[in-house]
C-alpha cells in the first residue's frame, strides 16, 4: 500500500514528526479517564479505543479489538504483524483527505481526535526485561581511550560480539518524568578508600531502543536475518548515568547503581513499517562476524538525533547531533546475540542501543565524551557552560528521519535532573 504521499483531512504542519504515514503508537489518558491506546497524528492523539467501540477494527486480522482499551501496548503487539499492518491501513484510510466518515460525524470527531495538550502520555509498553548494549564503535573507542589509553581502547571481544548487560526495567520512565540525582559510593583517583554521597558526575546517554513484538521459547534462537519478525518498533532512550558511581563499581561485572536509578523512554513507538523508507547500509564490519551474526542488507536506519540541555529557567542549547546509522552492531545482530544461547524474549522487552556517538566531536552522545571527561567545558546559551549535568538541567532528546519527500519523527525523550530526593 503506497501511502507516503497521502494527505490527511487533519491539518498537519509541514515538517511535523507525525504525518499520516508515521502513525506511531502510544498510551495516554485524559482528566478523569482510564488509560488507553492512541496514535499520534500532527498535533493530535487519535483515540483508538473509541474507534474500536465504533467497530472500525472488527476485521479478521485484529482478533481482539479490546486491546485498544489497555493501559499498555503489549496486548496489541501480541496480536502480531498482520494486526499491526491492518491497524495502520484502517487508520490511513480513515484519516486520508476525502474520507468524510469521521469529519462528517459531529458527535464522533471530538471523541476520536484529541489535542496533544489535552492528554497525559504514559509509558507505552510494560517492559518485562531490558538489555542495554554497547554498540557504537566511536563511543566504545572514546571511553576506552579515556580509561585505558589509545593502544588498548577496545576490549578484545568488542568487534566479535554485541556487548551488553541486563538493566532494570522498573526504573524506566516515560518522557516528562523527573529523575533524582542518585547517592552511592565513589572513589577519587587520589583517595585510599571510597566515600558515600551524591553523584557529582551526572550524565545522559543518547540511545535508541527497540521493542520486542514476538516471543520465543527458552532454547530458541533468532538469526539476525530473522530479527525483524520479532521487532515491533523503536523509541528514543536516555540512559541516565552517574559516571563516578559507575567507575567505582563496574569492575568486574559492569554497570549497576550508576545506571539503574532512572532511564527515560519517549512515549511514541515508531513501527518498523514506518521506518522502511529510511534503511541504509551500516558500517563495514572487520573481522567478519560469525555466521549467526551475519546481517541483512540495509540493516541500519538513517535517524538524525540531537540532544539539548536546558538549565532551569533558561533557553535550551543543542550540544550533540548524531545519527542512529553510525552504530557498528545493528538491532538485528543485537537480538541474534541476545538469543544465541537460547535466552527467551517476550513481547514488550526493551533492547537499548547503548550510547550513539558519531565520528566528529559534535556528534558524541554523552557529556563524558563531549567534555572529554570534564577537560573541555561545553558552552551553553546565556553564558553558561557544563562539564557534567547540574540539578535543574533538563535533557531533551529528539529523533527524525527525512529523505526529501518524507519526514517522520519520534517526538522527544525529556527529563529534568532533580537534587537527591529528600535533600
Amino acid at each position: 500500500m503506497n501511502n507516503k504521499d497521502q494527505k490527511s483531512w487533519i491539518e498537519i504542519k509541514q515538517g511535523s514528526d507525525f504525518p499520516l504515514y508515521n502513525l506511531p503508537f502510544g498510551v495516554f489518558k485524559t482528566a478523569g479517564s482510564e488509560p488507553r491506546v492512541g496514535v499520534a497524528l500532527g498535533n493530535n492523539v487519535i483515540d483508538l479505543s473509541v474507534l474500536a467501540e465504533q467497530s472500525f477494527f472488527d476485521v479478521q486480522e485484529i482478533s481482539d479489538p479490546t486491546v485498544f482499551y489497555e493501559d499498555n501496548l503489549n496486548a496489541f503487539i501480541e496480536l502480531g504483524q498482520p494486526a499491526w499492518k491492518k491497524t495502520r491501513e484502517i487508520l490511513i484510510d480513515l484519516f486520508s483527505e476525502g474520507n468524510d466518515t469521521i469529519p462528517g460525524n459531529e458527535e464522533l470527531r471530538p471523541r476520536v481526535v484529541l489535542g496533544m495538550d489535552e492528554v497525559e502520555m504514559l509509558l507505552p509498553v510494560r517492559v518485562g526485561d531490558y538489555t542495554d548494549f554497547y554498540s557504537s564503535l566511536e563511543h566504545a573507542t572514546n571511553v576506552g581511550i579515556m580509561f585505558r589509553g589509545k593502544d588498548n581502547a577496545l576490549m578484545p571481544n568488542w568487534k566479535h560480539l554485541p556487548v551488553g548487560y541486563h538493566g532494570r526495567s522498573g526504573s524506566i520512565v516515560v518522557s516528562g518524568t523527573d529523575v533524582h540525582r542518585p547517592m552511592g559510593q565513589t572513589k577519587a583517583d587520589d583517595a585510599s578508600s571510597p566515600s558515600y554521597g551524591p553523584s557529582r558526575l551526572m550524565d545522559f546517554e543518547l540511545e535508541m531502543g527497540f521493542i520486542v513484538g514476538k516471543e520465543t521459547a527458552l532454547g530458541e534462537q533468532v538469526k539476525a536475518t530473522e530479527a525483524e519478525d520479532y521487532i515491533f518498533g523503536m523509541v528514543l532512550f536516555n540512559d541516565w548515568s552517574a559516571r563516578d558511581i559507575q567507575k567505582w563499581e563496574y569492575v568486574p561485572l559492569g554497570p549497576f547503581l550508576g545506571k539503574n536509578f532512572g532511564s527515560t523512554m519517549s512515549p511514541w513507538v515508531v513501527t518498523m513499517e514506518a521506518l522502511e523508507p529510511f534503511r541504509v547500509d551500516g558500517p563495514a564490519q572487520d573481522p567478519k562476524p560469525l555466521p549467526y551474526l551475519e546481517n541483512v542488507e540495509k540493516s541500519h536506519f538513517d535517524i538524525a538525533l540531537e540532544v539539548a540541555v536546558q538549565p532551569e529557567g533558561k533557553n535550551e542549547t543543542v550540544i550533540s547531533r548524531s545519527n542512529f546509522k553510525h552504530l557498528y552492531w545493528s538491532i538485528h545482530q543485537q537480538l541474534a546475540h541476545q538469543t544465541v544461547n537460547g535466552c527467551n524474549v517476550r513481547v514488550g522487552d526493551l533492547y537499548a542501543s547503548g550510547t550513539i556517538s558519531g565520528p566528529t566531536e559534535d556528534s558524541f552522545g554523552s557529556m563524558l565524551e563531549l567534555s572529554w571527561r570534564g577537560s573541555k567545558p561545553i558552552p551553553l546559551q546565556d553564558g553558561d557552560e557544563r562539564k557534567f549535568l547540574q540539578d535543574g538541567d533538563t535533557v531533551i532528546m529528539r529523533g527524525s528521519c527525512s529523505n526529501g519527500d518524507l519526514h517522520i519523527g519520534f517526538g522527544e525523550a525529556k527529563g529534568k535532573l532533580l537534587p537527591v530526593k529528600g535533600q
